[in-house]
């Protein structure tokens, strides 16, 4: 198996963003650095070798210490380490006996570059040796399986992160009130994601007022939050990199009208029903079907679409104001790593699977065909799952989401 870091992310000329590390090879070896390659071959010597970075005191001198392989050796227990630009000469030779290899293509382009030229001189040798072509095989597959069920070592960081971006969001909602921008309340969600030990946000933030929250990836986050307008906040943090991943919608003025207060009862009532419906054994296909039936019979109820159910739902009717799933699995990416489909055939769920539970209705503010009233509502409500034994444990549950509850907590002040 060989792994490679994500590239290096260029912002302009000579200003990177901050370097994240590819999720899979920090899960096998906790090491951040870019420009590093893992090859791991199970049962032979040396089992894990990698490729980094060399020391280089100038570039370390405007860019920070870098470990070296020396360095990867001692820290990290890797077996064997060498120089990144030694990757093409040394690895060729680790193929060695191999029939399979494991990797995954375009993720990043230089990476993909040094492998292919390395599995090319490997399959030009094996024509002269009666050795067959050497096959690749999608390493995220393998990887994603591993990463789906979590240890107890990663619910504990996966709980911190969880509770990090409660925190947050409940001092966003303290924080609100008319006249807010926008931006200001990402600003209170990212002191709160550093300040408690976040390294990073899990993803781009969703801060999303009035209409916009119609949209479902918002981000422009640059209006001003209106009194009677609803704010649905879409944001998590990373801790040692696993995310949370929440969502709240609440009145910008602390008060919902009756409008938007039955929308919000409708998907928070099918929000909780699902929650409470996981378990081992059901299938996830069943959560989104069940997610797409309770809403279409709450769309039914507040009168914005009509019909036999059957045929509403047979035409994706409902999709105009659910557009999306009920959920993805969580943990290291925000749309973890897994498949949802084993053996074709949709995957029944196991203890410490991690995912989302996620319903909205979403009402376009020019929809003519709905009353007025409720044009430009959007709600979504999001917690965190873990799956136990006997049901699930919801990681999220300190964020209010009972309308009483936010009445009182939001707008009541916050401060750093």
């Amino acid at each position: 198996m060989i792994v490679a870091s994500h590239p290096e992310h260029i912002r302009n000329h000579d200003v990177g963003y901050p370097y994240r590390q590819d999720s899979n090879l920090y899960y096998l070896t906790a090491f951040e650095e870019p420009e590093s390659i893992l090859v791991f071959r199970p049962g032979k010597t040396p089992e894990t070798v990698m490729f980094v970075r060399r020391r280089d005191r100038e570039r370390e001198t405007w860019d920070g210490f870098r470990y070296g392989p020396e360095g990867v050796e001692k820290e990290f227990g890797i077996d064997r380490c060498y120089p990144i630009d030694e990757f093409e000469k040394v690895a060729p030779s680790l193929l060695a006996g191999v029939e399979s290899l494991y990797y995954r293509l375009h993720k990043n382009p230089e990476a993909d570059a040094r492998v292919m030229s390395v599995v090319d001189k490997y399959r030009a040798e094996g024509g002269r040796t009666g050795r067959g072509l050497l096959a690749i095989h999608d390493a995220d597959e393998l990887l994603g399986e591993m990463r789906l069920i979590k240890s107890e070592e990663e619910l504990v960081d996966l709980r911190e992160a969880c509770e990090i971006s409660a925190q947050a969001h409940l001092a966003a909602m303290k924080f609100t009130r008319p006249g807010v921008t926008e931006r200001q309340v990402q600003g209170v969600l990212a002191y709160n994601f550093y300040s408690k030990g976040s390294a990073r946000e899990g993803y781009n933030y969703i801060v999303a007022s009035g209409h916009s929250a119609t949209t479902l990836h918002y981000n422009f986050n640059d209006q001003v939050c209106q009194d009677g307008d609803l704010l649905l906040i879409d944001a998590g943090a990373e801790l040692n990199y696993y995310t949370g991943d929440i969502t709240r919608t609440f009145p910008v003025n602390g008060r919902f009208t009756d409008e938007q207060g039955l929308v919000y009862e409708k998907v928070l009532k099918v929000q909780k029903q699902i929650v409470d419906f996981v378990k081992p054994g059901v299938v996830f296909k069943e959560l989104h079907e069940m997610g797409a039936s309770l809403l279409t019979d709450a769309l039914l109820e507040l009168g914005l679409l009509s019909g036999r159910k059957e045929d509403i739902m047979s035409a994706n009717q409902h999709r105009r104001y659910y557009p999306h799933g009920i959920g993805h699995w969580l943990g290291m990416d925000v749309h973890d790593a897994g498949l949802y489909v084993k053996n074709n055939e949709p995957r029944p769920l196991e203890p410490n699977m991690c995912f989302t539970v996620e319903p909205g209705l979403y009402i376009p503010a020019d929809d003519e065909s709905v009353p007025k009233k409720f044009r430009g509502i959007g709600v979504r409500i999001e917690d965190n799952v873990r799956v136990t034994p006997n049901g699930c444990e919801n990681m999220t549950s300190s964020v209010p989401k009972e309308i009483s509850d936010l009445e009182k907590v939001v707008g009541t002040g916050w401060a750093p």
